[in-house]
């Protein structure tokens, strides 16, 4: 494999740490609460069975094409499309592609911030014992108080920004690793307190049942597309935080092992966490299609009613405060670290400067569920248009791109170099799915994202 360059920034100390920090960034909000629920809505089993397979077909082929770039680059999103584009003898053009991943993750850190602000308040609220023996009116009240409250959200959204320079400026070693190493067995040890307390709760067996017994006469076409679609968004694909995250593995490690390793981790997150609130869910007979409202106003209700249930409603916040934590910081590191490499600034300085211009962004979509509500372009929010932009339209865009730059652009001896399959059909396989089968399922997606299919 090719060493050619080293990171300025330094590496991470071994491929588990990798794999760690790139689950981190894959493992977020959507994890806990919109797998379990799609999954359950588009017929259990046979909806993972085709997820499965999407990500096989979709996600880990361009992952691996997005750490290929990183390692071989070993530099910024942006910079290293440069080089690698110079390298291979094309436009620097290229450098556009790590442009939009970068402005791709700070959107959308904007406001992943303000709704991870939620999830402190909710650790605050649950610990306080606000929910216990609430009705549902009163939680919907406190739910209804906090979004109708700028000053307390911009609190929230605040902390939580704070939170997240704090690790990005002490850089890779002293940061971002020693985040990951104790926040992801965290994460899993929360995870399986919650399904040890739901295995007790009476209706696991209803809520395993919700989530993998196969019902194909529910899987529709659209169920399809769905799968699709969250094969490719769940490992964070196409805003630059894999590929600079794979700037920093070291060279001796598999970069096909580490990224199915990364997807399998995930995929169990998310399995876990359905595992984990829908037998509580139906042991307190509520909605489990209530979507986001499941995690802020439905649980809750759980939790008040539960024994215990000021305890675990707080270990289950705290869990996701930490999904989002961990997926934070791969969303900043990519503008801090090209920060660091053209402007030459330290990486305190720049995690501070990136950090309050995400927070200002932050501020629209605090504003958009209170005083802006009533003001939308194209019938959308503040918020509804950040979502929208980056989900839809940014993200796909950036992993079609990635998987034509590395199977098309590149040549296959530096891929070949990169990725170190051996002489066997692996390789093959990897360059005619990033060739032909990746880009063709990316712009179905993309086009089922924006209206069109």
């Amino acid at each position: 494999m090719s060493t050619q360059r080293e990171s300025i920034h330094g590496q991470w100390s071994s491929r588990w740490i990798f794999i760690l920090a790139a689950t981190g960034s894959a493992v977020g909000l959507g994890n806990i609460w919109k797998f379990p629920y799609i999954a359950g809505e588009n017929g259990g089993g046979a909806f993972v069975l085709v997820y499965l397979l999407c990500i096989a077909a979709i996600g880990i082929p361009v992952m691996m094409a997005e750490v290929l770039l990183g390692r071989r680059g070993r530099q910024s999103p942006i910079n290293t499309m440069r080089e690698l584009a110079k390298d291979e003898g094309r436009s620097t053009w290229w450098a556009l592609l790590g442009w939009s991943g970068v402005l791709g993750g700070f959107l959308i850190l904007s406001y992943y911030s303000v709704i991870a602000g939620w999830g402190l308040a909710y650790v605050l609220n649950s610990a306080a014992g606000n929910f216990a023996g609430a009705p549902a009116a009163e939680i919907k009240g406190i739910f209804d108080e906090l979004m109708s409250n700028p000053g307390e959200l911009i609190f929230w959204h605040s902390l939580f920004m704070l939170m997240t320079m704090l690790v990005v400026a002490r850089g890779v070693k002293k940061g971002l690793e020693m985040a990951v190493r104790w926040l992801m067995p965290a994460l899993f040890v929360l995870l399986l307190v919650m399904v040890g307390y739901a295995i007790n709760s009476g209706e696991f067996m209803r809520g395993a049942s919700f989530l993998f017994s196969p019902d194909f006469s529910k899987l529709t076409a659209n169920g399809v597309l769905i799968a699709m679609g969250h094969a490719f968004f769940t490992l964070s694909l196409g805003m630059g935080a894999i590929m600079i995250y794979g700037s920093y593995m070291p060279g001796d490690a598999s970069i096909a092992k580490t990224s199915m390793a990364v997807a399998i981790a995930d995929t169990a997150v998310a399995l876990l966490a359905g595992l984990a609130i829908f037998p509580i869910v139906f042991a307190n007979n509520l909605e489990p299609g209530a979507g986001p409202g499941l995690i802020f106003q439905t649980l809750p209700i759980a939790f008040g009613q539960m024994p215990g249930g000021t305890f675990f409603g707080s270990l289950f916040f705290v869990l996701l405060v930490f999904a989002a934590w961990s997926s934070a910081i791969s969303l900043i590191e990519p503008a801090v670290a090209w920060l660091v490499e053209n402007r030459r600034w330290s990486r305190i300085k720049a995690s501070v400067i990136c950090g309050m211009a995400t927070w200002v962004v932050g501020l629209g979509t605090v504003l958009s569920f209170n005083l802006w509500e009533g003001y939308t372009l194209w019938g959308k929010t503040f918020f509804d248009l950040l979502d929208y932009l980056t989900a839809n339209i940014m993200l796909p865009l950036g992993g079609l791109f990635i998987a034509i730059f590395a199977a098309w652009v590149m040549s296959r001896e530096s891929t070949r170099d990169e990725l170190e399959l051996g002489d066997g059909g692996a390789y093959p396989l990897w360059r005619f799915m990033v060739r032909f089968v990746t880009p063709l399922a990316v712009i179905i997606v993309f086009f089922n994202a924006i209206g069109l299919l």
